[in-house]
Formats: C-alpha cells, structure tokens, sequence
C-alpha cells in the first residue's frame, strides 16, 4: 500500500497524559485552518498518536507585542507571524497506532515526546482507525474536513443499550434510520420500532420537503408494520392492528404514567390492594364500582376511599382509549413478538394516537410481554447450551425516552431493568430523546454508543458526557456543531469519539441497502410463523 504523504501542522511544546497535549502550529499553517473535532496524527518515536483538536489558542512570545499591535500593517503582521506571534492547538490523543501497519490499535498510555511532530490525518489514516464499510462496518458518515467513510461495528453496537440525542430539527429521526438500516442489511439484530409518528415503516416527509423512503419499501417483508390506528393507517399497507385489553393492563404501566395522568402517591399502593384481590381483572373491576362498592371495598381492603375514587376517575381516560377494550385478542401482539425472534424486524405506528399517555401505555405492556419471553428463551438455552436455543439479539427503538426513564421510574418500569440489566438476555435499547438531562444517570451509565447532534443546554451536554474520560475537550466540540446533518459519535461502537457529517438518507442509502440478500428475506413470513407455533405452542 502506498502511504500518502501528510501534510506537517507543528510540533508538540508541552502536556500530559491526563490534560492532553499542546502543539505550536508552523508559520505555514493558518490558524483559521484549525477545527475543534479536526483530526491530526503525532509522530511518536515507537508509536503514532491518532488525535483530536479541542482547542485554538492565539499565543506570543512577548506581551508587549500585544500592548502595541500592528494596526493592520500587513508588512508587519507579516514579519511577526510565526515569530513573535503564533498560534497552538490542544490536542487529545485517542488512540496509539503502532508504527506497523497491520498491528491492533492500543489505547492511549503515553504521550511523545517534545518537540515530535504533528500532521494533519488522512484518508488511510482514518481507514486504519475506523475500517472500511463491508460486513458488520457501517458508515455512518465522514469528517468535516474530508470525504472519507467513518464505519460504526454493527455487532458491538447491538450489543448494549445506545442513545441518540439532539434539540428538536437537528436530525435525530434520521439518524435514527441510518441505524436501523444498518442493522437489518447486517442482520445483526431484529429491531422493534415504538414509531410515535409514524414515519419510520412507510414513506414521510423530511422537513425539507422531500419524501423518502420507509424501512418497509426498502427491506420488503421482512419489516412488518402494525398499528394501533387502523383509519390512519388505511391508504398504507399493515400488518395487523393492535388492541390492548384491560387485563393486558399491570400496575406498572400505570406507574410509568404517572405523570401524564396526574397521579397522587398513593396510586400505585391502591392499584396493588385491587391486585391482590382481584389478579389480572383488578382495573375493570375498579371501572365498574360505583360509590358504595369502593367504599365497601376500602373498608376490607383498609384503603383510602378518596384514593379509589380519585384512581378511578383518572384511569377512566385509560379506558377510553380507542385501541382499548374490555377483553382483546392478543394474537396480533404474539405475532409480532414471534416474528421478532425469528429475525424480523416490526414497525408499531401510533397514528393519531401519538400523546405521550398512548404511547408510553402501549410501549410497556408490550415490552414487558418481550422481557418475559426472552428471558424465559435465554434460561432455556443456558440450560439445553444448543446454539439453534440462543435468543435472537433484540433492539427496542423509543422516542422520547426520557418519558419511559426520569430517575423517578426508571427503577419500576420495564425500560429501565432493560437498559441496566437485559443485555445478558440479548436485549438493548435504542433511545431517541432531545432532554438526556432528564434520564436516570444510571440508565445513561448504561449507554454503550452515543451519537449527539448539537444540543444547547449545558445539563443536557453533562448528562450525554457522564461517564467519559476526556470529556471536557469533547464538550467544546459538541459545541461547535452545526444544527443539521452533524453528530458526535462516540463509545463502544467506534474506537474513539469522532465528528461526522452524518450520512445521508438518500438514494445512494437505498441503492447501497438494496442489495442485501439475508436468507430471511427469502423466507415467506408464512413459513416463519409455523416455525414458531412448532417452537412455542399453545
């Protein structure tokens, strides 16, 4: 392979291992050419240090030059540029690349000596840091400086929980299906998609006006669309409708809903005596007690009367639900969850049932129904140790996250035992949310890769950097992002944090996806389902 030949930016003057470098930058080389998040490569005696730049500085050699400057006098300005006025850069290094080719990237437990020298990176650079597309590489997109592809690990990507983050209009919902192409062409992972506006199975408009493409029209059959909205969803082809029972209903959903339904304190201490003595039943039971029947209930039960009453009242809206009905058929969700298992990736539309009551109500019974089965699959694998027993990896994509996992309730509800403790039962999360601030920091612990489009809110940046090591640089370029079409990319998916211009959604992405020829594309979903009733029957 022939290298390319770098192009020198300065030498190291000073740093540490902990508070990173600093490089004087060359006569040559423009300050106004400097980036934060541009990348640089430093010349190290045993070892090449793959860096990035998180700060610009103006510098002088003496203070007095600054007290009188030059006015403008472009001859002057000349004759001190490089002298007695320079510029530096600081520098993080991310990763050690040996100087043989061919070796693993090691990280970061040195830095090079002083004076050494720094070069702007280059294409074989950074294929040599984040690899070239095929297989389980995924680009994801490139730097803002060069055109060359930045590739995200598909398979360590799935295997924990990840979040995408960014204020409104920035391109979180794009983003969020590049990841889901990339993950169904590599068939890493069957993907349940919570899709609260529907615009991740069929075609939608972009806020540019133009429309594109759906996961269905892109991957065929083997993404299935359900909705909960049947007269929405009438001009597109679904799947099935999905109808929620009110035995189907636990008191953890309710919990979940706390907020949205104005609940007191006592809601879910009430919602649990009507368990003990009613099982499954304990909600229509509620519904259809009058004034005498609660209070009678309370009396033998030693609960609050005014508590039922107000508990009624407000889980009535629950009932009224369109997709909700006193006793429903939960064929249709068991279909889902089976296709799922068996590598096919599902679309929930909401349609216009898309209040945060709706979908997070609907989001948790169905995950909690997904929770138990892949547990119960994984005990029975570790227990047979027969590879055609493993759980198929899972990843569950919602939407305003932060709803499902305020430090509140993240500790009762099924998303947060997900994202702390499912990973060893193959299942993730895929967390779309513009307030991380307002997800429990111990599920943002949990996160394994985050990609962050610009964010304003300096909570909101905190919370995204908690946990990671050299996070102050990284804020100051998380800064520094345009609203559109860039990200931070940055964990157990990529070997360092990296800028992009986020690739786009487009009919390169159709044609690039298009040709995927996984064998359960070939499989009719017919097939699939007598499979699964011979696997799990009634």
């Amino acid at each position: 392979m022939t290298l390319l030949k770098r192009n020198k930016l300065g030498v190291v003057t000073s740093g540490s291992l902990i508070d990173g470098l600093t490089a004087r930058l060359e006569a040559h080389a423009s300050v106004e050419d400097m980036r934060v998040g541009q990348f640089v490569v430093i010349q190290g005696e045993k070892h090449e240090f793959f860096s990035m730049i998180t700060d610009v500085v103006l510098e002088a050699t003496n203070q007095k030059v600054l007290t009188d400057p030059p006015n403008g006098d472009p001859f002057l300005h000349d004759v001190l540029a490089g002298t007695a006025t320079y510029g530096t850069v600081n520098l993080s290094p991310r990763l050690m690349l040996p100087t043989n080719v061919g070796e693993n990237l090691q990280p970061v437990k040195t830095i090079p000596r002083h004076f050494a020298n720094v070069f702007e990176a280059n294409d074989q650079d950074f294929t040599r840091v984040f690899g070239q597309e095929g297989g389980l590489q995924f680009e994801i997109g490139r730097p803002l400086d060069m055109d060359v592809p930045v590739c995200i690990n598909l398979e360590r990507l799935v295997e924990r929980s990840n979040g995408i983050f960014g204020k409104s209009g920035t391109g979180k919902s794009f983003l969020t299906r590049l990841l889901l192409c990339g993950t169904i062409y590599a068939n890493v992972a069957s993907n349940l998609i919570f899709d609260m506006h529907s615009e991740y199975g069929w075609d939608s408009r972009s806020e540019s006006g133009i429309f594109v493409k759906g996961l269905r029209q892109l991957f065929g059959d083997t993404v299935l669309v359900y909705t909960l909205d049947p007269d929405f969803s009438r001009q597109r082809r679904v799947d099935g409708t999905v109808l929620i029972g009110l035995d189907q209903i636990e008191v953890e959903d309710i919990i979940s809903l706390q907020d949205e339904l104005n609940l007191n304190n006592t809601a879910a201490e009430s919602s649990y005596l009507l368990v003990d003595r009613f099982k499954e039943n304990w909600l229509r039971e509620l519904l259809n007690m009058d004034s005498e029947a609660i209070k009678e209930f309370a009396e033998q039960a030693g609960a609050h009367t005014g508590a039922l009453s107000a508990l009624k009242r407000k889980l009535s809206q629950v009932a009224r639900l369109n997709f909700i009905k006193d006793k429903a058929d939960t064929s249709v969700v068991d279909r889902m969850i089976d296709a799922l298992a068996h590598g096919r990736h599902v679309v929930l539309e909401f349609g216009r049932h898309s209040a945060p009551r709706d979908y997070m109500l609907v989001a948790n019974i169905i995950t909690r129904r997904i929770h138990r089965r892949w547990i119960e699959q994984t005990e029975h694998y570790l227990h047979s140790k027969n590879e055609a027993d493993r759980p198929r990896q899972l990843m569950i994509t919602i939407e305003e996250a932060h709803r499902f996992l305020t430090p509140a309730i993240a500790r009762q509800t099924i998303f947060g035992r997900i994202a702390r403790e499912m990973r060893k039962y193959s299942v993730t999360l895929l967390v779309v949310d513009q307030r991380p601030s307002s997800i429990d920091a111990e599920v943002m612990s949990q996160l394994g890769t985050r990609i962050t489009a610009l964010l304003n809110d300096d909570k909101d940046i905190d919370a995204v950097f908690a946990g990671v090591s050299g996070s102050s640089g990284l804020k100051a370029v998380l800064a520094s992002l345009d609203s559109k079409q860039q990200a931070l990319v940055l964990g157990h998916a990529v070997p360092m944090p990296v800028v992009v211009r986020t690739r786009a959604y487009d009919e390169a992405l159709y044609k690039a996806v298009a040709s995927s020829t996984l064998d359960v594309l070939s499989k009719p979903f017919a097939q699939v389902q007598a499979e699964t009733d011979e696997l799990f029957p009634d």
